[in-house]
């Protein structure tokens, strides 16, 4: 199903983005093992990139402050911040008792939150 799908992405999007659609063609055999996974990891997956997430939410508190006095200013800035993206992060993942679970399983031995499922 993936690979008929990679055909048809090449059909809608290969003129306009060809150098895409050729990478994704040379890297299919890396990008494909993405597909074993269930849906609920794949979203996992591809919505939290808490790193991510997280970096951009310090730069809106940073961005905004102009030059620092000091490194230690900064530090201290960078702390409340954090503080505050914290008190944010309250809601639950979705399904998140099933995903854990099939954590579990696909990397059965390298999982170790413990958690008990």
């Amino acid at each position: 199903i993936a690979e008929y799908n990679l055909l048809k992405l090449e059909e809608k999007w290969g003129e306009k983005y060809p150098m895409v659609i050729k990478s994704w063609q040379s890297n299919w055999e890396h990008l494909s093992h993405y597909f074993q996974y269930s849906g609920d990891i794949r979203r996992l997956i591809y919505t939290t990139n808490a790193i991510e997430g997280f970096h951009r939410q310090v730069r809106k508190f940073t961005k905004t402050k102009g030059a620092f006095t000091s490194e230690s200013a900064l530090f201290k800035l960078v702390y409340c911040a954090c503080q505050k993206i914290a008190e944010k992060w309250t809601a639950p993942l979705q399904n998140w008792a099933l995903t854990i679970s099939q954590l579990h399983i696909y990397f059965e031995g390298r999982l170790n939150l413990g958690l008990s499922v």
